[in-house]
């Protein structure tokens, strides 16, 4: 199994993408977990470009990194100076990192319209400025910029510019895609020729996915002799993004017999997604491929029948592999093998002719055509499921909610308040409380009403609320699918309400976060009792 070496620029090309910004302390957490990943090389960022990136480097040098090594990003000089004046390339040098990426033309129409120089005295710029910076680094890589364009308008100057950069002493030769327009096939050939023509080179590949295709042409490059792969975790990056390390590594890995990260990492990169999502404050991808949630998520019911049987009838490779897990959705698609799979999930064997699968079967279906919605709020159908196999208590009971949302000509904010009125046990607590909305309100007056009696509780947090119009035909009195997320210190959980009233299907949903909250935990307390004896 040959190595391909896997360079990481999230924290420099990635936060170009416009929705993506990171702090010097995010992009030092982020760098910390691509080294747990096993990321050979980590790109901290172009120091010249902006202050997060000068600091970076001043911070990272107080970590000691177990696999990876940061490199510093940077320009050829300026065309108007020389290698030893160039802002540029003092703050590459100032950086203190061992391996230094420098960036070049290739393509004659950016050398003579953007640098504003001759063909010629850029290949100049190249050597000079490599050669300036080889004694000083321990590793020095070319990124030849729109060299795939470069080479398909003038193929003898893109090589020209790449030949210069290895005469002066570059480790790797880096062909760019920078506009991401070009397929597959033409990256493969293009890549042959340059090896033909510097047959001692070692080639990297940068691609770019303006065209959907990053992932295919670094795979291909790899194939035909590229030993670095460039790119970002989930694919984040400018424009439409960079080729994305999470499709690039386990193909390579697990379908090119190539060796990217150390043993037993590869299980390690679904995690690593999340978190690098998580810091950067973006919803993750669900349909990602090996990384997003639905990636290996199974709703129709032939395909879970499969499924259950082998999981290799629907399933590319083994999602723990990836550190991912297979999933089986409820839905109107749903048949008796969904159900099935489902309670054996949560502990229930059942057979396939039992009454109650009917019964439930029967139940989703009636309430998914009102519009709930189970695939999501796995949470709601546990609940559903225990509730209709009498299993699980009646914490507390609903007698009567109202709530209050006005807002005065002399006020800048609406407010709200709340007040529930609920009965546990045989004790009835009548409690009020305002909040940022209607439906904070609720969920203040809520929790204020059962924390007497369930401290746990005090625990949970809402993380997230959605709602979704089902219907636009009956204008503001459509139905509305309301899911609220919510989470305490050991997992997350989704909840669904359904009802032409915002505030009754929030309560819903809110009810069933409640209530899974507190089932949940007795079920933990149960699991400890009987693990005991």
């Amino acid at each position: 199994m040959s190595i391909v070496s896997i360079y990481d620029t999230t924290l420099r090309d990635g936060t170009q993408a416009e929705d993506l910004h990171l702090s010097t302390e995010d992009k030092i957490r982020i760098a910390q977990k691509l080294d747990d990943l096993g990321i050979a090389y980590i790109e901290g960022g172009w120091p010249v470009s902006n202050p997060t990136d000068q600091q970076f480097f001043k911070e990272i040098k107080n970590y000691d990194f177990k696999h990876a090594k940061v490199a510093c990003f940077g320009s050829t000089h300026n065309p108007k100076q020389t290698p030893d004046k160039d802002p540029n390339l003092k703050s590459v040098l100032q950086s203190g990192a061992s391996v230094v990426t420098l960036f070049g033309k290739t393509w004659d129409i950016h050398v003579q319209e953007a640098l504003r120089t001759s063909l010629e005295h850029n290949l100049e710029i190249i050597y000079a400025s490599m050669r300036y910076l080889r004694p000083h680094v321990q590793e020095l890589f070319f990124d030849a910029e729109h060299f795939f364009d470069g080479f398909k308008a003038q193929a003898d100057y893109a090589l020209h510019c790449l030949r210069k950069a290895w005469e002066a002493g570059a480790d790797v030769l880096v062909l760019c895609d920078t506009n991401g327009g070009t397929l597959p096939h033409e990256v493969a050939e293009i890549l042959t020729s340059v090896r033909e023509a510097l047959p001692k080179a070692c080639l990297g590949i940068h691609t770019h996915n303006d065209s959907e295709t990053a992932v295919a042409s670094s795979l291909e490059a790899v194939r035909c002799g590229a030993m670095q792969v460039q790119g970002t975790i989930n694919g984040y990056g400018e424009r439409c993004g960079n080729a994305n390390l999470c499709s690039v590594i386990p193909n390579l890995e697990l379908k090119m017999d190539r060796v990217c990260l150390p043993d037993g990492h590869l299980s390690l990169l679904t995690s690593t997604a999340h978190y690098v999502s998580e810091i950067a404050n973006l919803k993750p991808f669900l349909r990602q491929p090996f990384v997003g949630q639905a990636a290996f998520a199974h709703k129709g019911g032939i395909h879970v029948s499969a499924v259950a049987r082998n999981p290799r009838t629907y399933e590319h490779i083994e999602p723990e592999l990836v550190g991912n897990k297979q999933r089986i959705l409820l839905s109107d698609l749903a048949g008796r093998s969904n159900i099935l799979f489902k309670a054996r999930q949560f502990g229930f064997h059942l057979e396939k002719d039992d009454p109650f699968v009917s019964e439930l079967l029967a139940e989703i279906k009636n309430r998914e055509s009102s519009g709930y919605e189970y695939a999501a709020a796995e949470a709601s159908f546990e609940l559903l499921l225990n509730q209709t196999l009498g299993r699980m208590r009646r914490y507390f009971s609903l007698l009567s909610f109202r709530v209050i949302d006005a807002r005065h000509e002399d006020q800048a904010q609406p407010w709200a308040e709340a007040t529930v009125m609920i009965k546990v046990g045989g004790v009835v607590e009548h409690t009020a409380a305002a909040g940022h909305g209607p439906v904070n309100a609720l969920d203040n007056a809520l929790r204020k009403a059962l924390e007497r009696f369930y401290p746990n509780l005090k625990e949970m947090r809402l993380v997230d609320f959605k709602v979704r119009v089902l219907s636009g035909r009956s204008g503001t009195a459509a139905n509305v699918r309301v899911l609220i997320e919510s989470g305490d210190a050991q997992s997350r959980w989704i909840t669904v309400g359904v009802s032409h009233n915002i505030i009754e299907a929030s309560w819903q949903a809110l009810e069933d976060s409640m209530n899974y909250k507190l089932f949940k935990d007795d079920q933990q307390k149960l699991e400890r009792i009987t693990g005991e004896r």
